[in-house]
């Protein structure tokens, strides 16, 4: 009779190493072989780069007159025109701001503002902007100018300590306290003509909400010798504006349960443009339980986003979302980077949160909701706008993809909570 021997502890250890090893060797390779095809697939049928887009659009909202930008040069060119106006200070915090012809108009308007006696202040995300040369994220000491970069090193997720969590993935502009601009433009001179993007411009008493947040921010992670910047209150209580941060800091990610809660009370319709597309199992409930009820329920992502790895991750959801009636819609021919969300024509919200585990569960963001049927008018008419240049993805195409693609996702698919 033959008998088993038990592997011993040494021999256990060995293979679940091993075992690790192989496993994270398919995951990188998955990678690295999507990576590689959409890279020739850019070669072979590079994107024109040519997309429709409306001109800014003005609502009126209580006493807060807000625009809506979806094109890139023309939201820079009313953002410069601000800070060359400001008279008293200047509140800016941008994930990426590219070392090109335009983030060196950012930063000589900065600069100039300082010069002529405006406080500025400056908040860039070192991580963000890693890639670019470093000399340009410093900025000159002199007067009136406080620069700080949101640190590099986040060793928060391993020690535990909340300050120590999250990049600043938050684009906000603040002028004079009575103008704010917040949603998914970085600065460059890509964005600025590329890419579909969506921001928003308020002008009125609402801006103190984007001054609140970067105030607190300010206060919480400046360097030693910078000054500390006053909280002076809303002094306007306007419920139809609101803002929604997610604060690593203090554990607080309440972004999430927006999205969820306003697809929870969706009846009619909800259009979602999203840059990154990657549920969480609450989020997935939430889209399916809608479209099971007979909301209108429309994704609109890009067919293929500047991160192909980050596309993959999300396909392993599209099956479900599509059985339940969901409906997918691909972006074509240029990145679509905007994270809004309009429904029932009455409730809307533009920021800069992702629906993927980075921006609801790991990064500093921030969004506005506007509760305004005028204000979600302006959002359908981008979305019809956006329509025009999209694919609808069906069930039938889904479902006769290759099997290779579906090994793919699978593999991909297992990294969804790096993203």
């Amino acid at each position: 009779m033959r008998t088993f021997k038990l592997p011993s502890r040494e021999q256990a250890f060995r293979s679940a190493k091993w075992g690790t090893a192989g496993a994270i060797a398919i995951q990188l390779g998955a990678v690295a072989a999507v990576s590689g095809v959409d890279h020739m697939r850019k070669r072979r049928t590079p994107p024109t780069t040519r997309f429709p887009h409306l001109p800014p659009q003005t609502t009126q909202v209580g006493a807060n007159s807000t625009t809506v930008y979806t094109f890139g040069r023309e939201l820079y060119d009313a953002m410069l025109a601000d800070i060359r106006a400001a008279k008293e200070y200047v509140y800016f915090e941008c994930f990426i701001v590219k070392a090109d012809e335009t983030g060196h108009e950012f930063r000589d308007a900065l600069i100039e503002a300082a010069n002529r006696g405006v406080q500025t202040y400056v908040v860039m995300d070192t991580w963000g902007n890693f890639n670019q040369d470093p000399r340009f994220r410093h900025f000159p000491k002199i007067e009136n100018l406080y620069s700080m970069n949101f640190p590099f090193v986040r060793p928060g997720i391993f020690t535990g300590r909340p300050h120590d969590k999250g990049r600043d993935h938050r684009k906000i502009l603040v002028v004079d306290g009575h103008i704010g601009y917040v949603g998914g433009y970085n600065i460059g001179t890509l964005y600025a003509h590329q890419w579909r993007d969506t921001h928003l411009r308020i002008e009125g008493p609402s801006a103190w909400l984007l001054e609140n947040s970067f105030i607190h921010m300010w206060n919480s992670y400046r360097k030693q010798g910078h000054p500390i910047l006053p909280d002076a209150g809303a002094g306007d209580w306007n419920p139809d504006i609101g803002a929604i941060e997610n604060t690593p800091s203090r554990n607080v990610y309440p972004i999430s349960a927006l999205y969820i809660g306003a697809l929870s009370r969706a009846s009619h319709y909800a259009w979602i443009t999203m840059g990154y597309f990657i549920p969480d199992e609450p989020m997935l409930e939430a889209l399916v339980l809608a479209a099971r009820r007979g909301v209108d329920v429309r994704i609109l992502i890009p067919e293929y986003s500047n991160h192909v790895y980050s596309d993959w991750a999300g396909r392993g959801y599209y099956e479900e979302l599509l059985r339940a009636g969901v409906r997918i819609m691909l972006y074509r021919d240029a990145m679509v980077h905007a994270k809004t969300m309009t429904i029932d024509g009455k409730w809307s919200t533009v920021g800069t949160a992702n629906i993927d585990r980075l921006s609801l569960r790991g990064n500093f963001e921030i969004n506005l909701d506007v509760y305004d049927e005028g204000f979600a008018r302006t959002m359908e008419k981008v979305f019809d706008v956006d329509l025009t240049n999209s694919r609808e993805l069906t069930l039938r195409e889904w479902t006769q993809r290759p099997i290779m693609a579906r090994l793919g996702e699978r593999v991909i698919g297992t990294l969804a909570p790096l993203f």
